[in-house]
């Protein structure tokens, strides 16, 4: 059924929107600092608008209707769209303002953090919006429009995206300093087979790395451990529990201070980029444009001054 040519508001569309994402009406009220009935009103002027239920009431709570799943999607991008109006309107009128919106991958949350330090201090009345998952999760986010930019080693084949490359990304197989793996002069990818090799889950990029790596030296993949945290898979290894693949970001302090060190391989670390990711089809905010700039330019030399350049080692013999 068409909507009514009665317009929506954005009073409603807000209100039933937060009620989609929060799926509890008393969370909305809370979150928009309104009573329960306010809400409850919002919601049922939209319905009538709309021609059919939105929510269907529950013995647990609330759920969308089919027809509540499609509005709340278009609901999201018209708030959106109607705040990205505002904040270049402030841009036109010499205020550099507004919300940036960005999806990291968990390894980049380790590199993220002091770059959007340094350009909000030069941008002050820019605000944040991190959002930080496996790449599986940022990639979903970055086609439903939830993040402007996302932070990834390598664009997603599955979306039509423009891409730039601004820090390199390396990667290596750790060990505690007692592991038995230390005291070889030489390691080779088969001499990992029956180490305990701990990896990340998959959907996570540096899995994906792993699972080249061994793919393209020909060797199976003997997974060990799986774990979906890149702390608890430095604590277990630092601990002498195996060998890890990890992200030389993740693990710049217990490098540092020795808990951790290089595999003697070849070609550890293995090296990458990183990448700011934008939807190709989609015309960023000023202040994702700004940012996505503030990494372009000096991006290596920003990330190498906040955690250094990656250690390398070399094989004995």
């Amino acid at each position: 059924m068409p909507l009514s040519s009665r317009s929506a508001s954005f009073r409603q569309l807000s209100a039933f929107h937060t009620v989609a994402r929060l799926g509890s009406v008393s969370s909305a009220a809370e979150e928009m600092h309104l009573t329960q009935p306010a809400v409850s009103i919002q919601i049922k002027i939209l319905e009538e608008s709309a021609g059919t239920p939105l929510l269907q009431r529950t013995g647990r709570g609330i759920r969308l209707t089919a027809a509540g799943e499609l509005l709340a999607g278009y609901a999201g991008r018209i708030l959106e769209l109607w705040r990205e109006a505002g904040e270049e309107m402030a841009t036109l009128q010499g205020v550099f303002a507004g919300t940036l919106r960005i999806g990291a991958v968990t390894t980049a949350e380790y590199l993220l953090p002091p770059l959007l330090v340094a350009f909000v201090n030069d941008n002050p009345k820019v605000t944040v919006k991190l959002h930080v998952g496996n790449r599986d999760a940022i990639v979903r986010m970055l086609a439903g429009h939830e993040v402007d930019l996302a932070i990834m080693g390598r664009p997603p084949p599955e979306l039509k995206t423009a891409s730039n490359a601004f820090a390199r990304h390396p990667m290596a197989f750790i060990a505690a300093p007692k592991h038995p793996l230390m005291a070889a002069k030489t390691l080779r990818m088969s001499d990992l087979a029956n180490a305990h090799l701990i990896v990340r889950e998959r959907g996570s990029g540096t899995r994906a790395t792993v699972e080249r790596l061994f793919k393209d030296a020909g060797q199976p993949l003997r997974i060990g451990s799986e774990l979906s945290s890149n702390e608890a898979i430095k604590q277990m290894c630092a601990a002498g529990f195996g060998v890890a693949f990890l992200s030389l970001h993740t693990c710049v302090l217990e490098l540092d201070a020795g808990l951790l060190k290089l595999l003697r391989l070849k070609n550890n670390p293995v090296e990458r980029d990183w990448y700011a990711i934008r939807l190709a089809s989609r015309q960023l905010p000023q202040v994702a444009l700004a940012f996505e700039e503030f990494l372009c330019m000096p991006g290596q030399a920003r990330v190498v001054s906040q955690l250094g350049k990656p250690k390398r080692v070399k094989a004995k013999g």
